[in-house]
C-alpha cells in the first residue's frame, strides 16, 4: 500500500500550496483567504520510485462544536485517522499561536506520527524561525517554503524514509481510476449527499447551506466490481450571483471537472422548479460533449401532483437532453441509485464505443435510402461514406459532395438514425461533414 501523508494545521498556513507542490498539480484551490479548503482532498505524489498519497484538509478547529467548522473538523479527524504520518503545518512568520497549541494537543492525544513543518520561512534564519516551536515538544522542525519549493523534497524524503521499507519501494501499486463521474448541479441539490450515499460514509461535507463545497473533490470508488472516480463539485450559480472570489474559483474548477469527466451526473432538485441555471449547466455539459445521466433528487418528499408538475417542467425546459436517461431518486434514502448507476455505465460505454467504418457506412446508406437530403438549388448533397472521428463524445465524419447544403433538420435525422443503429444512449453525438473537392471547378 502507498503511504498516506495528511496535511494538518490552522487556516491559511499553506496546506493547499504544499499539496499542489507535492502532487505537482493545481488540484487544490489556493488563495489568500483563510478557510478556503473544507473537505479532505486526495492526491498522488512520487519521489523517485516511491509513490505516496497526500491528503489536504481544511483549517482545523479541534474544539468547534457546531456549524461548518465542526463539519470541517470531522473531515480533518478522518484524514488524521487514515494517515500514516501527519505534517503539522505552522506559519513561521506569525510564530507559535494558541491555535497551534490546541491542534498539537489533539495530535498528541490521537497518537499520530507527526512531523512539524514550519512554512513561509523564505529569507529567514533557521534559529529565529524554529525557536518558538520547540515548546510543542515535536523535536527538530522542518523549515520549508511551499510557495517556492524550498525544503519540500527533503521533507517528503524524510517522511518516506520512516514509512517505506526496501520491499515496499519496489512495489508500484496501480491506482484504478475507472470511469470518471462528475456530479454537478445548482448549490444545495444534494451532490455531496449523493457521494456519501454511494460510498456509504460521510466522505464529503453534506451541510444544509448552499455553497458548502468549494473545491472539486475526486474520490476513487468501487461498486459491483467496477472502478470509478467520483468528482463532487461546487454548485454553479449564475454569474450575477457569484460575488465571492472564492466562489469564482469554484466555478472554474467545476467547469474543468466536467471537461475532465467521462460521464456527468446532473442533479436536479425535485422540490424546486427547473431554473435557467439548470439549463445553463446542462448546456455546458452538452457543449463539452460529455456523456450525461440526469438524477432528479429529493423525489421521496413529493405528492403525485407535484411529481407530474416537475416532469412537465423537465420535458419543457430540458428537451434538448432527450438523449440522456433520467432517474427519480432520493440521495438521503438511497432509493433509485442502482438503476442510475446502470445508466452511468451504459452512457460511458456508449461514449467510448468504437464504430467500425463498414458498419457506419452501411448505416449511412440505409439512412439516405430511407430519406435523401433536400436539394440546395439545383444540387442535391451526396453522402458517400462515414467513419469515426473520435470518442467521448463519439464523432462521426461523413464524406461526400456538396455537403454544405445539408440543413439542420437532416443533420438531426442522421443523428437519430445513428443513435438507434448503434444504441448510443446517454452520450452526445457529433456529426461532421467533409466535402470532396470538385475536380472540374476552376482553380482560384
Amino acid at each position: 500500500m502507498k503511504p498516506v501523508i495528511a496535511l494538518v494545521g490552522r487556516p491559511n498556513v499553506g496546506k493547499s500550496t504544499l499539496f499542489n507542490r507535492m502532487t505537482r498539480s493545481r488540484d487544490a484551490l489556493v488563495a489568500d483567504f483563510p478557510g478556503l479548503t473544507r473537505d479532505r482532498h486526495y492526491g498522488e505524489g512520487r519521489v523517485g520510485k516511491r509513490p505516496f498519497l497526500v491528503i489536504d484538509t481544511g483549517g482545523f478547529e479541534p474544539v468547534a462544536k457546531d456549524g461548518i467548522l465542526r463539519e470541517m473538523a470531522k473531515q480533518t479527524r478522518q484524514a488524521i485517522a487514515e494517515a500514516d504520518i501527519v505534517f503539522f503545518m505552522v506559519d513561521g512568520r506569525q510564530g507559535l499561536t494558541p491555535h497551534d497549541k490546541t491542534i498539537n494537543d489533539f495530535l498528541r492525544k490521537a497518537g499520530s506520527k507527526v512531523i512539524l513543518v514550519i512554512n513561509k520561512s523564505e529569507g529567514m534564519q533557521y534559529t529565529s524561525v524554529a525557536s518558538d516551536f520547540y515548546e510543542l515538544g515535536l523535536g527538530d522542525p522542518c523549515i520549508i517554503s511551499a510557495a517556492h519549493g524550498d525544503g519540500v523534497p527533503d521533507l517528503v524524503e524524510a517522511a518516506l524514509d520512516e514509512l517505506i521499507d526496501d520491499e515496499a519501494e519496489d512495489v508500484d501499486e496501480l491506482v484504478h481510476r475507472g470511469t470518471r463521474i462528475a456530479i454537478v448541479g445548482r448549490p444545495n441539490v444534494g451532490k455531496s449527499t449523493m457521494v456519501n450515499a454511494l460510498l456509504g460514509e460521510e466522505r464529503v461535507i453534506a451541510f444544509d447551506m448552499p455553497g458548502t463545497t468549494r473545491d472539486s473533490i475526486e474520490i476513487p470508488f468501487e461498486r459491483d466490481g467496477r472502478h470509478y472516480s467520483l468528482i463532487d463539485t461546487a454548485g454553479i450559480r449564475r454569474k450575477g450571483k457569484v460575488f465571492e472570489a472564492i466562489e469564482k474559483f469554484s466555478v472554474v474548477k467545476t467547469l474543468k471537472s466536467i471537461s475532465d469527466a467521462n460521464v456527468v451526473l446532473l442533479l436536479l432538485d425535485a422540490q424546486q422548479d427547473i431554473s435557467e441555471q439548470d439549463a445553463h449547466i446542462a448546456g455546458f455539459v452538452l457543449e463539452a460533449g460529455r456523456a450525461l445521466v440526469v438524477g432528479v433528487n429529493k423525489w421521496d418528499g413529493l405528492q403525485q401532483d407535484a411529481r407530474e408538475h416537475i416532469k412537465r417542467e423537465i420535458e419543457r425546459k430540458l428537451s434538448f437532453l432527450s438523449f440522456a436517461k433520467m432517474h427519480f431518486i432520493s440521495a438521503v434514502k438511497g432509493t433509485g441509485i442502482p438503476p442510475m448507476m446502470k445508466s452511468i455505465n451504459a452512457a460511458y460505454e456508449a461514449a467510448m464505443r468504437k464504430l467500425p467504418t463498414p458498419q457506419l457506412t452501411r448505416a449511412l446508406e440505409q439512412a439516405v435510402e430511407h430519406q435523401q437530403p433536400r436539394r440546395k438549388g439545383s444540387v442535391r448533397p451526396k453522402l458517400r461514406y462515414a467513419h469515426q472521428g473520435g470518442q467521448n463524445p463519439p464523432v462521426i465524419v461523413v464524406h461526400g459532395n456538396a455537403l454544405d447544403g445539408i440543413d439542420a433538420s437532416y443533420k438531426r435525422y442522421l443523428e437519430k438514425h445513428f443513435r438507434e443503429s448503434f444504441g448510443l444512449i446517454g452520450t452526445p453525438l457529433r456529426i461532421e461533414f467533409r466535402s470532396g473537392k470538385n475536380p472540374f471547378s476552376k482553380a482560384d
